[in-house]
């Protein structure tokens, strides 16, 4: 039976390490996947812990083993620790010093998160029937972070069989330090959707005279709409969203061409593999209609995250355990942002959990969101993250 009592107050005892990791990652934001700073950080907070250490060769990953006193299995923990470009506006004493970069996905917390989980099962080292894999990972913002480790042989660094993988992520979506977590689809997958029409400009008081591809792209984002809400099913949803139309110089002048950039996102691979033939059909149809010729590039993103059913209801009962009844729940929906940590769950059984960040003055829901420059998480979440990341891993590696 696995033990863990004590673990939310062992939390509670690291948590100055733990804030003080996060404050110095926050100030010092980095993007993509060579994070210089933040790896040299990570390795010194998790020196003289007992792990073996091995950084990236093409990219700024940390990965540590903790080996536990008896032989067995091997469970993946997973930190992200790249930032977003972005202008941090909170106001934070410890807000980021560097222009144009900030932690606006709570990556930071996540770092230190799983540091002082570390520090707890270094300390329990004895009751570990297997190993830890530790993994900090750059690049979870778009650069396929996670799919580098892997191919640089992050599942192969323990010396034996990963057998689990988990992950956190703080959002203001929920209460502070709540765990929450479902099986099946957790987050989608993500494509970017480019689209580029080409007519033939003019003179803007002769649109007769020339071939107008701006009211063409207004006439393919509405029937993108319209192509959602009904060829796609409503239990196996889709958003395609255009976020970007360039088109044009000045007032006088009918352009060329007109650019759409926007993203699809999907919760399975039938429904993904669909929508992709239908934007194609459907834009390539109304250029044609209007004797114009377009270009379809769809750029395949992140796949479905998917948690293990097993597994996810798994880590509600260890939550609910240490954290208690009522700081867990089970979200009835996926959400549609997405997540890189998907690589490692298609080749591990696993899950990746929302840990409830919102300030305790603020409304889950209400307060800006992940992604905004007025992101603000609550610190003491992080004591529970730290508590359910060690629970996880002693559950899994302690014998029944």
């Amino acid at each position: 039976m696995t033990d863990l009592s004590g673990l939310l107050d062992d939390a509670r005892a690291v948590f100055p390490e733990t804030v003080e990791l996060r404050r110095a990652i926050h100030r010092t934001p980095e993007i993509g996947l060579h994070l210089p700073v933040t790896q040299a950080t990570v390795l010194d907070a998790i020196t003289g812990l007992g792990l073996a250490v091995r950084t990236g060769a093409e990219v700024s990953s940390v990965v540590a083993v903790l080996d536990g006193g008896r032989p067995g299995p091997t469970v993946l923990l997973r930190g992200d620790m790249d930032a977003l470009p972005l202008r941090e506006d909170t106001g934070l004493a410890f807000a980021s010093t560097v222009d144009g970069a900030m932690h606006a996905c709570g990556h930071d917390t996540h770092v230190a998160m799983l540091a002082g989980a570390a520090r707890l099962l270094a300390g329990r080292r004895a009751e570990l029937a297997g190993r830890v894999l530790l993994m900090f990972q750059p690049g979870e913002e778009g650069y396929h972070g996670a799919r580098h480790m892997l191919a640089e042989g992050l599942l192969e660094a323990a010396g034996g069989p990963v057998t689990a993988a988990f992950a956190l992520h703080i959002t203001t979506q929920h209460a502070s330090g709540t765990v929450n977590v479902r099986g099946g689809p957790q987050l989608a997958a993500a494509d970017v959707l480019r689209l580029t029409l080409t007519g033939r400009g003019g003179h803007a008081s002769q649109p007769y005279s020339a071939n107008d591809p701006i009211p063409v792209a207004c006439e393919i984002v509405t029937a993108l709409q319209t192509m959602v809400t009904r060829r796609v099913s409503v239990l196996d949803p889709a958003v395609v969203t255009i976020a970007q139309v360039r088109a044009g110089t000045t007032n006088n002048i009918i352009p060329e061409t007109a650019y759409l950039e926007g993203t699809v996102r999907t919760l399975s691979d039938q429904t993904r593999a669909e929508v992709h033939g239908h934007i194609r059909r459907l834009a390539e149809g109304i250029a044609a209609a209007h004797e114009m010729t377009v270009k379809v590039d769809i750029e395949v993103g992140y796949p479905v995250t998917r948690n293990d059913p097993a597994f996810a209801a798994a880590v509600r009962a260890i939550a609910a355990e240490v954290l208690g009844d009522g700081a867990v729940t089970e979200p009835t929906a996926p959400v549609m942002g997405a997540e890189d940590f998907s690589y490692v769950l298609a080749r591990v059984p696993g899950a990746i959990a929302f840990l409830g960040g919102c300030p305790p003055d603020l409304i889950p829901g209400v307060a800006p969101p992940n992604h905004s420059n007025r992101v603000v998480f609550d610190d003491d979440a992080m004591v529970a993250g730290v508590a359910t990341y060690a629970a996880v891993a002693l559950h899994h590696l302690t014998p029944a």
